[in-house]
């Protein structure tokens, strides 16, 4: 499903990527481990099509996103979801309009059904009129994943989406995502220092050594 092979990121003279491979295959769920500055959110970056490499490829079910020449697909035809650690919501609108967004292709009947399939799956229907201020950050947090899994993404990178919450919130929304994700049956990135959350997780874990990826 994923192929990233030899990615190497640089800023300036500070070589942060050298080498970084990752093979993922459909419905994997991968975390991805590294002190601060390893570059991990600039791997996530690289695959979503948010910052340029020196070197490296990336490939999405087979096709090109990049060839680490001159072609580069842009984010937004990519296939590719985000959930950011600060939920990113909208704050002046509804659970329904913020999951709604990104699918405005879709007619006013589809959108509502493809709203409460998703609310079904993050274990949140009857929120649709609520506001962003008027949730727990789980309950935001979880907002944040249906909106990013509304476009059908065929792969989700989630950048430390967990750091914000409290250590109860936090193992609870670990269980609740993975549970998620696997429903979902789609393929996934997470990026975080914590060790044990990764090892619950993710189906397999790797970690950021030396500016290289190191399967754990």
């Amino acid at each position: 499903m994923l192929n990233v092979s030899n990615l190497k990121i640089s800023f300036d003279d500070n070589h942060v990527l050298d080498g970084f491979n990752l093979q993922l295959e459909s419905g994997d769920i991968f975390a991805l481990l590294g002190e601060s500055g390893s570059g991990k959110s600039s791997a996530l970056k690289f695959i979503a099509g948010l910052e340029k490499a020196k070197l490296g490829s990336v490939a999405l079910d087979g096709n090109d996103l990049s060839d680490g020449g001159s072609h580069s697909v842009k984010p937004e035809l990519r296939e590719v979801g985000m959930v950011f650690q600060d939920y990113a919501l909208f704050p002046h609108m509804t659970v329904f309009q913020n999951i709604s967004f990104g699918i405005n292709q879709l007619s006013k009947i589809e959108k509502t059904i493809k709203v409460e399939q998703l609310l079904d799956l993050i274990n949140l229907r009857g929120i649709e009129k609520k506001y962003p201020h008027q949730l727990s950050g789980g309950e935001q947090q979880r907002v944040s994943l249906a909106r990013s899994l509304a476009t059908s993404p065929k792969l989700l990178l989630l950048d430390e989406p967990f750091s914000s919450l409290d250590k109860s919130q936090r193992d609870q929304l670990v269980k609740e995502v993975r549970d998620i994700l696997k429903k979902a049956g789609v393929t996934s990135i997470l990026v975080t220092h914590d060790e044990s959350e990764a090892k619950e997780f993710a189906d397999k874990v790797g970690k950021i050594e030396k500016k290289k990826l190191l399967i754990k």
